[in-house]
């Protein structure tokens, strides 16, 4: 009954659920685009994902420098029912059409970041500067 448990404890949190819905109706997905989908920092994600990895919900793969998630194969009835469940239960839940509707427009493309979160522009503030730039 701990293994059983143990998969309950992982679902319980909204976001790794989220997560496993997206995964069931998506199957293999990459760790920016459910980022994207579900509107969280991608280190956020993967550390949701790794709980899921090591309660043998998600198999994972590299490929370069992105990281592709699945949901594993039922091993059990019970993961197969839940497995169902995920796809049949909450693909309808509001939260779920809104990740998903997000997710078809995501890419793992280098995403620029927002306005107030952009670097300043480098300035030579120094004085041998301004004497370089203003010798003949």
């Amino acid at each position: 009954m701990q293994s059983e448990a143990a998969i309950f404890k992982v679902l319980s949190d909204p976001t790794r659920l989220r997560l496993a819905v997206l995964l069931s109706l998506r199957a293999e997905t990459c760790v920016c685009e459910l980022a994207q989908a579900i509107g969280a920092a991608d280190f956020n994600i993967s550390r949701h994902l790794s709980i899921m990895r090591a309660a043998g919900l998600v198999e994972a793969r590299r490929e370069g420098t992105w990281m592709f998630y699945r949901l594993s194969a039922a091993r059990t009835r019970l993961e197969e029912r839940l497995l169902a469940c995920l796809r049949e239960c909450l693909a309808d839940h509001p939260t779920v059409q809104s990740d998903l509707k997000r997710l078809s427009g995501a890419t793992c493309e280098p995403r620029e970041a927002p306005l107030h979160e952009k670097p300043e522009e480098p300035t030579l503030s120094l004085p041998a500067a301004e004497a370089v730039v203003q010798a003949p």
